[in-house]
C-alpha cells in the first residue's frame, strides 16, 4: 500500500505513531534497537486494524480490538514473550494517544492481562570457561584491545552496547570505576578490579595510539579504521574467541554479563548490590540470577554427593 493508496484511518494512525516514535526518542531516550522494535510492532498492529477490522479512526478502537489483535498474533505462533512486548508497545502508544488525540479518552488496552512468558535461565560460563576465553587474546595491537573489551565486559557486567559507547573520559583508572549510561540515558558508576585495570592500562599505552593514529576520536574502543569500535565487529571477534576457548555452547555479549551477576552472587554478594551494577530498575529482574545458582547448586550436589 502506497501513501497515495492510503485509507484515512491508516493515515490517522500512521501520522500518531510518527509523532509518538518522536516522543519517546525525545522524552525516553531509548536505543535505536528500542525504537525500531516499537516501530514494527505499531505497523503490524495498525495493518490488522485497518485490513482485518476496518477500523475507521482512532477513537473507535476497543478492548476487544485488542484482544483479537492478540489472538491474530498467537494463531500465527508467535511466542508469549513477543505478545507481551507487543502489548507493551500498545499500551504505551494508547496512553500517548489520550494525551494527544481529541475525543481520545479511554484506554482500551487497560486490564488486558499480558501474555505470560515462560521464564528462560540465562546461560552463564563456569569460572574455568571465563578464565579460557579471557586468556585467549594475544599481546598484539588488536589482542590488547579485545582482552582489554573482555576483561571490562566480566568486570562491570555492562551491556555490550554500554561497552562499545564509552568514552576515554568515562574509565578513571587512578579511582578505579567506570562510568555508563544505561537505557534511558540512566547514569551508573561500577567498580573495576584489578586485572582489568591493568588490561585497559596495557591497552592505552600499547594499542589505542597505533589504532587511533592521526584521527581524533574520543572513542574508548577503536577497530583498525580508528573509528569507534562495532557490535558486528565486537560479535564476530567474540565468536572466534569463543572457538579458540573451546567453549561449546553458543556464547554471546550478553552470556558475560549474566555470568558477572551470577559469580557475584554465588560468592556472596547481596542482590541489591548486583541490581545497582547491572543497572536494572526493578530488583525483579535481579532475581532471576537467584533462580541460575540454586539450579547449579543442584547440579554441583548432583554431582558430588555420595548418594544424591
Amino acid at each position: 500500500m502506497t501513501t497515495t493508496d492510503k485509507t484515512p484511518f491508516k493515515k490517522e494512525f500512521d501520522f500518531a505513531t510518527e509523532d509518538f516514535i518522536h516522543f519517546i526518542q525525545v522524552e525516553k531516550g531509548l536505543s535505536k534497537n528500542t525504537i525500531l522494535s516499537y516501530s514494527k510492532d505499531l505497523e503490524s498492529y495498525g495493518k490488522y486494524l485497518d485490513v482485518v477490522e476496518n477500523i475507521n479512526g482512532l477513537t473507535n478502537i476497543t478492548r476487544l480490538h485488542i484482544i483479537s489483535y492478540l489472538k491474530y498474533l498467537k494463531e500465527r505462533n508467535l511466542t508469549a514473550r513477543t505478545m507481551a512486548r507487543q502489548l507493551a508497545t500498545i499500551r504505551s502508544f494508547h496512553q500517548f494517544l489520550i494525551r494527544e488525540v481529541d475525543g481520545m479518552k479511554d484506554d482500551p488496552s487497560l486490564l488486558i492481562e499480558i501474555p505470560k512468558a515462560p521464564k528462560v535461565l540465562p546461560k552463564v560460563l563456569s569460572l574455568q570457561e571465563v578464565e579460557a576465553l579471557l586468556e585467549v587474546p594475544d599481546h598484539s595491537t588488536f589482542g590488547l584491545r579485545d582482552k582489554a573489551m573482555l576483561e571490562l565486559l566480566y568486570a562491570t557486567g555492562m551491556r555490550v552496547s554500554e561497552l562499545l559507547s564509552l568514552n576515554l573520559s568515562d574509565i578513571n583508572l587512578t579511582m578505579g570505576f567506570v562510568r555508563c549510561l544505561g537505557k534511558g540515558s540512566k547514569e551508573r558508576i561500577i567498580p573495576l578490579g584489578k586485572l582489568a585495570i591493568e588490561s585497559i592500562e596495557n591497552y592505552l599505552k600499547l594499542s589505542r595510539n597505533e589504532l587511533k593514529g592521526k584521527k581524533n576520536n574520543d572513542a574508548f574502543f577503536l577497530n583498525h579504521h580508528g573509528n569507534r569500535m562495532s557490535r558486528q565487529g565486537f560479535w564476530k571477534n567474540l565468536k572466534k574467541q569463543a572457538e579458540k576457548a573451546n567453549i561449546q555452547h553458543e556464547l554471546t555479549p550478553h552470556t558475560l554479563r549474566h555470568s558477572f551477576a551470577t559469580h557475584l552472587l554465588e560468592n556472596g554478594a547481596d542482590l541489591r548490590s548486583v541490581q545497582e551494577m547491572l543497572g536494572h530498575a526493578d530488583i525483579s529482574t535481579t532475581q532471576i540470577y537467584t533462580h541460575v545458582t540454586k539450579n547449579r547448586l543442584k547440579d554441583v550436589y548432583k554431582e558430588f554427593h555420595p548418594r544424591a
